[in-house]
C-alpha cells in the first residue's frame, strides 16, 4: 500500500509543477478557447464585462486547480470523507460526479505500482498516468459539460480543456 500511495502522490506531484510552470500557457489556452466556447453555447456576443467576467473565472480556477494538487495540501482535498453526510453534500456542491474516475485512477496506480520502485521510476510511472489518464477530474468535468452544457459551468469546463491540451 505504501508504494501505491507513492505512486499517487507523485502523480498529484508531477500536476503541480506542470500546472504551476505552465501558467502562462494555461493562460493562453484559456483565451483562445473561451471565445469559441462561449460561441459554441450561444451566448455570443458577449460584452466586454461578461466575458472579462468569464475569463476571470476561468483563471481563478487555475490557482483553485494547482493548489488542488499542491503536495503539501492535497491529502487535505483527497482524504476519505469520514461523515456520509458531508461526502454527500460534496457530491451535491459539484456539477459533475468524478467518482468514476477517480476510481478509475485508484485502479491504474494499482495496477502499475510495483513492489520497489525507485524515484526514477516513479516519476516515469506518475508521466504514464498523466499521459493515460490526464488530469484528474478533467474527464468528470468535461463529460457532464458535454451532456448538459450550461453557461455556469463553463469557466471549468474551458479550464479542463485548457489543461488536458496542456499536459498531454
Amino acid at each position: 500500500m505504501k508504494q501505491t500511495n507513492l505512486l499517487l502522490n507523485a502523480y498529484y506531484e508531477a500536476l503541480y509543477e506542470r500546472l504551476e510552470n505552465g501558467r502562462t500557457l494555461l493562460n493562453e489556452k484559456i483565451e483562445k478557447l473561451l471565445p469559441e466556447e462561449i460561441k459554441n453555447l450561444g451566448l455570443a456576443p458577449l460584452n466586454r464585462e461578461k466575458y472579462d467576467a468569464y475569463r476571470d473565472a476561468c483563471l481563478a480556477f487555475i490557482d483553485e486547480r494547482i493548489e488542488m494538487y499542491n503536495p503539501i495540501g492535497f491529502q487535505y482535498t483527497f482524504d476519505n470523507i469520514a461523515s456520509p453526510l458531508a461526502a454527500e453534500l460534496e457530491l451535491h456542491l459539484n456539477w459533475y460526479d468524478a467518482q468514476t474516475e477517480f476510481e478509475a485512477l485508484i485502479e491504474m496506480v494499482r495496477v502499475k505500482t510495483e513492489s520497489q520502485m525507485t524515484d526514477e521510476k516513479i516519476s516515469i510511472l506518475a508521466d504514464q498516468l498523466i499521459k493515460k489518464l490526464g488530469a484528474f477530474p478533467d474527464n468528470s468535468i468535461i463529460s457532464a459539460y458535454r451532456a448538459s452544457p450550461a453557461p455556469e459551468k463553463l469557466p471549468d469546463y474551458v479550464l479542463a480543456l485548457a489543461i488536458e491540451d496542456f499536459i498531454r
